[in-house]
């Protein structure tokens, strides 16, 4: 048994993660303050020896420190999971990204945990000119905030890792779908047509093409790769390796809903928001490589996802 630190334990994808790692068999402490992450996403847990639960604020080093000592890896999943948010407020991802990765790096230095599991993005790519774009693409050209400061912690862990002898893995997801969503595009949808059931707004020009990727593989991809690659720096991308486009989410939906007689209404223009990447196609050959392929499609992972969704 392991005894595993997931900061930011309580979100979409960490508690999910929780209760993988749990049902494995290791001993898992959440670390969340809940700005984005939900009790209820955790409570099944409550009562479990092989479980705690910290509400606290990875900006405090210090009870960080007291918390964190003692575990063998740390999955460092906590960050402000809204990109459109830092557009308003541009310190938002500088403070819960890069500078909350550097408390839980400092932490692990000062408490002599070596292991650390890091969750990036396929914004640190900006817009490439390469596509499918594979992990060792460059230079970076990040376009939003959020994409600059995921790629700034992707920094801060190699550099803690030669200097300080720590191992570390660096997963740059695709768009992550599925139930206990609270953010994203699928969460603004439901939302719209719950409040409007006879139009759904678009961002942009509805053309917007991206991966997207299951939470159940994303969380699989994640535990193969560690167990797998044993490399000082492993990164991957994490993906299916085909796209699909926002208008067909959209119809998906409405579908689903039963809206059928509801209209799509256009914002127009090539991106839904500035920092938004129109076109995002992650290269997945090397994990796939290492012997890991995705269960689902974009489709069929957007589709499970709607189901859970509304389920919920």
């Amino acid at each position: 048994m392991k005894k595993i630190f997931i900061a930011g334990g309580a979100g979409f994808i960490g508690s999910q993660l929780a209760d993988k790692l749990i049902a494995d068999g290791n001993y898992v402490t959440v670390y969340d303050n809940l700005s984005s992450g939900k009790e209820s996403f955790i409570k099944q847990n409550f009562g479990n020896g092989n479980f705690s639960f910290v509400r606290a604020d990875i900006e405090d080093l210090d009870k960080l420190k007291q918390n964190i000592i003692g575990h063998d890896i740390v999955f460092q999943l906590a960050a402000n999971p809204d990109i459109r948010y830092g557009i308003e407020h541009t310190d938002a991802d500088l403070k819960q990204n890069t500078i909350c990765t550097y408390n839980i790096l400092e932490a692990m230095r000062l408490t002599g945990i070596n292991k650390i599991v890091f969750s990036s993005t396929s914004t640190i790519y900006g817009e490439p000119t390469v596509m499918p774009t594979p992990e060792e693409y460059g230079p970076l050209y990040p376009i939003s905030l959020y994409g600059a400061s995921k790629l700034a912690c992707e920094a801060l862990c190699t550099a803690f890792s030669h200097t300080f002898n720590m191992q570390c893995w660096i997963f740059r997801f695709a768009n992550i779908v599925g139930g206990r969503g609270t953010h994203g595009l699928l969460y603004d949808f439901i939302k719209k047509l719950k409040q409007n059931a006879n139009e759904l707004e678009i961002l942009g020009n509805g053309r917007q093409v991206k991966s997207y990727l299951l939470v159940d593989d994303c969380i699989d991809a994640m535990l193969y790769a560690c167990k797998n690659s044993n490399d000082q720096f492993n990164v991957y991308n994490l993906g299916c390796g085909d796209q699909i486009d926002i208008t067909m989410i959209a119809k998906l939906l409405i579908n689903k809903m039963g809206l059928n007689n509801a209209k799509l209404k256009l914002t127009g223009g090539d991106r839904g928001w500035p920092g938004d990447v129109a076109k995002m196609d992650l290269d997945v050959r090397k994990i796939n490589k290492l012997g890991w392929k995705s269960k689902y499609s974009s489709r069929e992972a957007v589709e499970i996802a709607i189901d859970r969704m509304l389920n919920e």
